[in-house]
């Protein structure tokens, strides 16, 4: 009349196999769509209370409104009016309202009329907006971020360098 469920008894039924596990099936190459972009974050800012000794490194922006005494490198640097920075500046951008004592080195360098720059300024391309006060070189350069590889090191005086002896006589046309 009834019969007893095998629904809930423990172990293996008689008729299953272990199984292997099911792999999801595989999408093309061509198929794939990236998931969206990280949003890009808001700029740090350095208030105008604030006084840093040291070097500020970032792939972000920066806007400092205080003091720094060291090298800044960034994407794009906004020195505010009230801002004074002594050191080397390389970024992608620059955007001078304050005050830059040092080098400058940016693809885009804008000095506004409120800017004061005593250093040189390196660039790809400038604008300086009239009543910006500057002191310095102004040179163009195609890659004016890569300008700051260290130099090859230079021989020690007295020490040879080349595989020749260093009694070799100098060679033919030049004069000792």
């Amino acid at each position: 009349m009834f019969s007893k469920s095998r629904i809930n008894e423990p172990g293996p039924k008689a008729d299953d196999t272990p199984k292997a596990p099911v792999a999801p099936p595989q999408r093309p190459a061509s198929d794939y769509t990236p998931s969206a972009p990280k949003p890009k974050p808001p700029a740090s800012t350095l208030s105008s209370d604030l006084t840093i000794v040291g070097n500020l490194r970032t792939t972000g922006d920066i806007m400092i409104e205080g003091t720094v005494e060291g090298d800044i490198r960034a994407h794009l640097l906004t020195v505010g009016e009230g801002a004074t920075i002594k050191g080397e500046v390389i970024a992608d951008d620059v955007v001078v309202n304050g005050r830059i004592i040092g080098r400058v080195r940016g693809l885009k360098v804008r000095l506004t009329s409120s800017a004061r720059v005593e250093g040189d300024i390196i660039h790809k391309t400038i604008a300086i907006e009239s009543g910006a006060h500057f002191e310095g070189s102004v040179q163009r350069q195609d890659d004016p971020l890569g300008g700051n590889r260290a130099p090859a090191p230079q021989p020690k005086p007295g020490v040879a360098t080349s595989s020749a002896p260093a009694s070799a006589a100098p060679p033919a046309g030049s004069q000792s």
